[in-house]
């Protein structure tokens, strides 16, 4: 199940969820203002992101720069409790599956969020004239790339 962490106002979130609805894809909404962070989510959170801290929480917010906080010096369960108390910090939207794990939105990697299957049967079936092709040929060619470099290995 694909999980997108977002807020009020936020245009990024609007445009993820919109293209997951696009795809028919099902996803959950966890609001970081009305839905209390869990420890194991904000753990979770954490062991994904590539760049640790630098990835979810965004330093230049006012809560960080106001009260002059270091993240990165903080144990695991202050940063956790931290993020619970200050959800604002957390960049959005945060989307995450089993996979895959993406902040913000970015119209190339968030392609990684429709299943592998769906994008071979997108392969097979979709050529020129087809109507959706500006979509199916997208995929067409990131499936192709990615399997001429599992071949490769």
């Amino acid at each position: 199940m694909i999980v997108v962490y977002t807020s009020p106002g936020c245009a990024s979130c609007r445009k993820v969820k919109q293209w997951l609805k696009d795809r028919d894809l099902p996803y959950e909404e966890k609001n970081i203002f009305t839905s209390i962070l869990r420890e194991d989510e904000i753990k979770e959170l954490l062991v994904r992101s590539v760049n640790g801290t630098d990835d979810i929480i965004s330093k230049r917010s006012k809560i960080i720069k106001e009260g002059n906080i270091d993240v990165d010096s903080m144990s695991t369960n202050s940063l956790i409790r931290f993020i619970q108390q200050n959800p604002s910090v957390l960049r959005r939207p945060i989307i995450i599956d089993d996979h895959n794990f993406l902040v913000g939105y970015d119209n190339e990697e968030i392609d990684v969020f429709v299943p592998r299957e769906l994008r071979k049967i997108a392969r097979r079936s979709c050529v020129n004239n087809c109507p959706n092709y500006d979509t199916c040929g997208h995929f067409l060619s990131e499936e192709e790339s990615q399997e001429k470099s599992e071949l490769a290995i």
